[in-house]
């Protein structure tokens, strides 16, 4: 596969500098990587989108997730079991990655994203403030659950991880918005390393690509993860269903083949 042009470059650059603020908020930074990629590297294969995608996100996630960490203090009791889990459910889909076809990507994010979309924009006090519904193990069990269920999409398929997690977090465990989003970031990391772990040795990473959109995913994720702390639970709540709808917008107009 030959090097992208010049033009290329710039505009996944781009990609990933949008991909990488959206994932700080609000998670879902692979739904704008992704078509980016099937767009300017057509004779990638599946998993080289994916694993070349996994390579930019961490650099992103890696960062708000130092941000939020510091500015957040999230509890480890909960992102520590949430994390590990995440991680080996990541491998785990990473592993069968390869055994799904390209065609089974979009109909899947798609139903998930209505029913998380839907969700949350019928509960508005969903996530305003925390009101943990679990303590002790059950608390934990619950994290633990969210981590390897979302952990093997996102080995498997990626896009909207971060919403997944924050979802998830949210509407079960009982954390705010902002909470959750610190969390989520935290478990994000683990995810995208547990399939690098995985993909690397493939040989199914596109490097020079990989690097240029890391790079810029770093800087959206930091302004994004700042942005989050400093506008609040409200700001990431809207930031959700505004992503959310938009991803629902653009994958239920290719599932529909409008464009």
């Amino acid at each position: 596969m030959s090097d992208p042009s010049l033009g290329i470059f710039a505009l996944l650059g781009l990609a990933g500098l949008a991909a990488g603020f959206v994932d700080a908020v609000v998670g879902g930074g692979g739904l704008v990587q992704l078509p980016a990629l099937l767009l300017g590297l057509p004779g990638a294969t599946p998993v080289n989108v994916l694993a070349t995608n996994k390579l930019a996100g961490i650099c992103g996630t890696s960062t708000s997730a130092v941000t939020y960490y510091r500015r957040v203090g999230p509890d480890p009791r909960t992102f520590v079991p949430l994390t590990v889990l995440a991680f080996g459910g990541s491998a785990l889909g990473a592993v069968a990655a390869s055994h799904l076809p390209s065609s089974a990507f979009s109909p899947i994010i798609l139903a998930a994203l209505v029913l998380v979309g839907g969700w949350v924009l019928l509960r508005p006090t969903l996530g305003a403030a925390t009101a943990l519904r679990f303590s002790g193990h059950r608390h934990t069990l619950a994290a633990m659950g969210v981590g390897v269920v979302v952990g093997f999409y996102d080995g498997a398929l990626g896009p909207g991880t971060g919403s997944f997690l924050v979802i998830g977090l949210v509407g079960l465990l009982g954390y705010s918005f902002l909470e959750a989003s610190a969390k989520a970031r935290i478990a994000n990391v683990a995810t995208n390393l547990a399939a690098l772990v995985v993909f690397v040795p493939q040989g199914a990473v596109v490097w020079k690509v990989g690097v240029v959109m890391g790079f810029c995913n770093l800087v959206g994720g930091y302004l994004g993860a700042r942005t989050a702390v400093a506008r609040g639970t409200r700001f990431v709540r809207i930031f959700f269903i505004l992503v959310v709808s938009g991803f629902v917008v653009r994958i239920g107009g290719e599932v529909a083949g409008l464009w």
